[in-house]
């Protein structure tokens, strides 16, 4: 295979898995533009990933810095160990429904999910939940760049013996030592783009055990400073009477638990992208669901307790790793950053490119491939300044991670919709690749998903920008900000719910 994700052959096949020579990257007249050899269906011979693969990648993809930091900042949040640690593993059971959901179409018809959109939203309206995921896909490879800058330059620094560091650049916020790592990490990562998903799925295969590993070693240097999990476990959360936060419980779990499920919003959305390659359903779903909620879990565990380790050994809590790792001495600091960078590449190339380079793609398959998808893809990741992202636990959560998933949940809700419900799993393949088809709709815009997406979404939005802005935007009030707090959840139900109503009601006719 080459190229990223790539079905150079551009053979379509007939939702049974067999080769059919119908969908083609040459196809002409209405479907020019709908097409290329990266969005076409895959054939039966491209169908290699065994459930180990993609077990493999979701170990590679969750065994990561963000999802570290993100579970140790529940613990920066209030949350006892023990809490933010179920916390975790609860958000992680309940999003691999959705994973397993959206993978099925891409496994049965081998179509990535810019082309599965297509169904619900019409072959033009398509590119609207295709560049919503494709923007949200830029800031995570932006903010795994900036994680593996970061480690680059403290390595760096150690090599040297002096710590590299300057005044903020105006503007930017950062130093210049900081860009320049950021921008040489930035730049090694395009190396991957001209290499094919086979490379990245032996690199994730190769380095899982290496993750997991590190994850154990870490985990043994917190419990050898504490003196044993029993009394961490045991410590009460910042909730209790007397604690700083009493009687806050719910407030913050729901935006919490919102935030564990959306971090993988943005993968469910991408599952298809990778299962169109799977040999078969039951290697999909089994890799998957053991993929991703148990290391999930068990990185939960690691982060919560060594960032709980931080505030008894160091005074405060360290949740960024790379913070913790430049307390560390001799060769120990040097394998911790080491396997930072490895992890950084593999989990930004495989989740982090893929999907927007396929959604770029969608856009205008004439003139974007896989590889401009990508490059457009790093390009926007490295100006939206990514640092800002995730500056504080507070606003990495609670703005970033909550804010998102309210938009890609209702996506999910109506995709899931027309496939599960509507469609009933059956897909007029080769009418999502040409103009005047099934999926035509209005203009190539269906307006039922249209409206089911504003209804799961908007309803979102005063809750987001009080988040952002609470100086500048308004309190919404109780039922709009709790709303928020519930973003994810309320926007698949809501956008899935109207979509079929709209369907059942004839609110549209389908050619």
């Amino acid at each position: 295979m080459s190229g990223l994700l790539s079905p150079a052959d551009g053979m379509a096949i007939d939702g049974h898995g067999n080769g059919a020579p119908s969908v083609t990257a040459g196809a002409s007249g209405d479907g020019a533009g709908l097409v290329n050899a990266d969005l076409a269906p895959t054939t039966k011979s491209q169908r290699t990933w065994r459930w180990n693969h993609f077990a493999s990648l979701w170990i590679g993809v969750v065994v990561c810095i963000p999802a570290y930091m993100v579970a140790g900042g529940l613990a920066d949040q209030g949350f006892s160990p023990l809490q933010a640690i179920l916390l975790v593993f609860l958000g992680n059971a309940i999003v691999v429904v959705p994973v397993l959901l959206l993978s099925h179409p891409g496994t049965r018809y081998g179509i990535p999910f810019a082309i599965l959109a297509r169904a619900a939203f019409g072959v033009r309206g398509a590119a609207l939940p295709a560049m919503a995921r494709a923007l949200v896909g830029c800031g995570w490879f932006g903010i795994q760049t900036w994680i593996g800058g970061n480690a680059a330059l403290t390595l760096m620094s150690l090599v040297l013996g002096h710590k590299l560091d300057a005044n903020p650049l105006p503007i930017l916020g950062i130093s210049l030592p900081q860009l320049l790592a950021f921008l040489g990490f930035w730049a090694i990562q395009l190396l991957f783009v001209a290499k094919g998903m086979s490379a990245v799925r032996r690199l994730e295969t190769w380095t899982a055990p290496i993750k997991i590993v590190a994850c154990v070693a870490l985990l043994w240097w917190a419990m050898s400073h504490l003196g044993g999990i029993g009394t961490l476990l045991s410590e009460p959360s910042q909730f209790v009477p007397g604690g700083r936060l009493e009687g806050q419980f719910w407030k913050v779990f729901w935006p919490s638990l919102t935030a564990m499920i959306g971090f993988w919003t943005t993968l469910a959305l991408s599952s298809s992208d990778f299962t169109r390659f799977a040999a078969s359903q039951k290697d999909q779903i089994v890799g998957q669901a053991l993929g991703l909620p148990v290391p999930m879990a068990l990185l939960a565990i690691v982060s919560v307790i060594t960032t709980s380790a931080t505030v008894l050994i160091y005074g405060k809590a360290l949740w960024d790793p790379i913070a913790l790792a430049g307390n560390f001495t001799g060769i120990t600091v040097l394998v911790c950053l080491l396997v930072i960078s490895i992890d950084t590449v593999c989990a930004n190339t495989a989740a982090n490119l893929v999907g927007p380079a396929y959604d770029f793609s969608s856009l205008a398959p004439r003139r974007i491939g896989r590889r401009e998808g990508a490059y457009l893809t790093a390009f926007i990741g490295m100006i939206i300044m990514p640092w800002k992202l995730v500056a504080d636990s507070n606003g990495f959560i609670f703005v970033w991670l909550v804010g998102y998933s309210s938009l890609l949940g209702p996506i999910a809700g109506v995709i899931i919709a027309e496939y599960w419900f509507v469609s009933r799993r059956k897909l007029a393949v080769d009418d999502l690749y040409v103009r005047g088809g099934s999926y035509e709709y209005r203009g190539g815009w269906n307006p039922v998903a249209l409206l089911a997406l504003a209804c799961g979404a908007l309803p979102n939005l005063p809750g987001f920008l009080f988040a952002v802005g609470p100086a500048v935007f308004p309190d919404p009030g109780g039922f709009l900000r709790e709303l928020y707090s519930h973003g994810w959840l309320f926007g698949v139900l809501m956008a899935g719910s109207v979509y079929v109503l709209g369907v059942t009601n004839g609110w549209f006719r389908k050619r």
